[in-house]
Formats: structure tokens, sequence, C-alpha cells
């Protein structure tokens, strides 16, 4: 019976402390095999594109760019790519930002210990994870208002073709059914990408399907 193979994991943080405290935790994993040890996220993205990881575990705070601007960059290169975010804050406001740039998952780093496996498990399965602490703001509603509020930035038919792309409709089928032409569907995308803060079809798609319920 041929093997499972492994996945490959890339951990971006500044503190080499932390990056061998995590590679520790996720060598205890059978299935799991590090690829990349990088502090910055200029460096994460160049790695990323060369090494091809299955998942990247990254610091939300980086010298220079940005763990959520390198998260954009890789996703745009890597679609397929699964992103956890670690981060020491809990405020919604850097949970949106991880989100907004396509993380799968976001984790606090006073409970990495705890957490990783389950959640490298969840997200590699398909599935998401927040800690619990933000799991807490998000259902009280905190995180989604802000999602809400995005929205707001697009225009009614903006709005629409993307609640539809997040459905799976082909931009065809959407065209035919709005009575629009396919440019101007994809026209329509690009604008809510820019509106959005997003980088690419993916990562607007993705953000779209997560975030469906509050597209009002």
């Amino acid at each position: 019976m041929p093997s499972t193979p492994l996945t490959r994991v890339m951990i971006v943080d500044d503190l080499a402390i932390v990056r061998e405290c995590i590679r520790a935790l996720l060598q205890r994993q059978p299935d799991m095999s590090i690829v990349g040890l990088v502090a910055s996220g200029e460096q994460a993205v160049v790695e990323a594109r060369r090494l091809r990881p299955d998942l990247v575990v990254m610091d939300l705070v980086l010298p220079g760019l940005s763990g959520a601007d390198a998260t954009l960059l890789i996703l745009g290169s890597l679609p397929r790519a699964r992103v956890i975010v670690l981060s020491s804050s809990r405020e919604v406001e850097h949970v949106r930002v991880a989100l907004r740039a396509g993380a799968h998952g976001y984790i606090v780093k006073e409970a990495v210990g705890s957490e990783l496996a389950g959640a490298v498990a969840m997200v590699m399965s398909g599935g998401e994870y927040l800690s619990p602490q933000i799991t807490a703001s998000l259902q009280h509603g905190e995180l989604n208002g802000g999602v809400s509020g995005f929205w707001q930035r697009l225009t009614p038919r903006e709005r629409e073709v993307l609640r539809r792309t997040a459905a799976g409709i082909s931009t065809a089928q959407i065209a035919l059914q709005l009575s629009l032409s396919p440019k101007t569907v994809d026209s329509y995308r690009s604008r809510s990408m820019r509106k959005l803060g997003l980088a690419n079809r993916s990562t607007l798609i993705r953000f779209a399907m997560r975030h469906s319920a509050s597209m009002k």
C-alpha cells in the first residue's frame, strides 16, 4: 500500500526561538515535513514560490512586509496552499486582516502548544480554525459585524455578482442571469477586489464563501 504524502510546511516568524518551537511541535506529527524556516514576509513570498509548501504557518507581525500581505501574495501564486496565522493579538481587527488576506486559521501564540496540531489537522482537511478566544468574539458578533461593514463598500450589483460567484456559478451563467456581458461581470469582480483590498480573484472568492451569510 502506498504511503500517504507528507504535508510540506513552511514556518514564518522573525524570532528564531519561535520558529524552532513550532518546528518541534510539528515534527511530532508523522505526516509533517518542515521544508522551510523563514524570518520575514518578503523572504516568505520568495521561498513559498520556490518550495511550494502545502501549509504556511505565518506570524502576523513581521519586519517589512506584514504576514497578511505575505499571505495575500503567497495565495495568489499558490491558491491551493493553506495558511495558519499566529499572533500574540486577540484584537478582532487583526483577525479581520488575516481572514481578508485569505488565511484559513488564526491561533493566538500563547495557546500554540495546545492548539497547533488540531488546527493543522482541521485546516488541511479543508476546514478553518480560530482559537477559542477569537471564536468567542465571533459568537458575540464583533467579527461578523466588521465583515458586514466591508460589504457596505460594494454596490448592490457588485454584491449580487459576488454572491453568485461564491455559490459556484460561472461567469457566463452570471452574465445570463443578470442580463450582463461576461466582461461586465469580470469588471464588477475587479472593482470588488479593489474596494475590499483583496489581491486576486481566488482570494476574493474564498473571502466571499467564508462570509456569504453577511452579504445582504
